[in-house]
């Protein structure tokens, strides 16, 4: 377990260090085996994720009864109930990153480029504005990520997931960088037709 939580430490500055969050936005968890059933470990709710200990790391089963001491991130329910629909996932991390969140404030869509898998769809998922923390954004989060492994939420920001939580990390990077050199492309094309 303890290697669960250092590994969620590491992550949590590694995204921090990168700008994929800011503030005390933000979070990621992991799902590891326990002695009676499935543990989620989940960053906490109003603080920083770049200096995290071992102490604010929060454990939950997947029916959000909490285990340790503290409060988890307000999107906990929206972690388990990814957790739920997907066996395959170990790892989630959302991100309100620069480029990314951009796009899902504006009518653009991220194009689906070849680092994120096999090409199924010509752009990234989305889901329409929830209220953060809500129920409906849980419900809607779980059902439009399907079996994809990027969500982009509307007006909000990005889940990202995996069957580890690093791999999760590194998809949320690669999206943003993605996004940053669609935005890039955007402007270039735009500045062409000024010229």
């Amino acid at each position: 377990m303890k290697k669960n939580i250092d590994e969620i430490i590491k992550v949590s500055n590694e995204i921090y260090e990168k700008g994929l969050v800011s503030g005390k936005a933000g979070n990621i968890s992991a799902r590891f085996k326990g002695d009676n059933g499935d543990i989620i470990a989940i960053t906490p709710t109003l603080k920083s994720l770049s200096n995290l200990k071992e102490e604010d790391i929060i454990l939950v089963d997947l029916n959000g009864n909490i285990l340790t001491k503290g409060k988890p991130s307000s999107e906990v329910n929206m972690h388990l109930e990814i957790y739920k629909k997907r066996s395959d996932v170990n790892g989630i991390v959302h991100t309100h990153s620069p480029y990314a969140t951009g796009f899902a404030h504006s009518s653009k869509r991220i194009k689906r480029y070849e680092g994120f898998g096999e090409i199924k769809t010509p752009f990234l998922a989305e889901i329409d504005y929830e209220k953060p923390g809500s129920d409906e954004l849980a419900k809607n989060a779980s059902e439009g990520l399907g079996s994809e492994d990027v969500l982009i939420l509307k007006k909000h920001g990005v889940i990202c997931v995996n069957e580890n939580l690093k791999e999760a990390a590194l998809l949320a990077v690669f999206v943003e960088e993605t996004a940053k050199t669609q935005f890039v492309t955007y402007m270039l094309n735009s500045a062409e037709d000024n010229i």
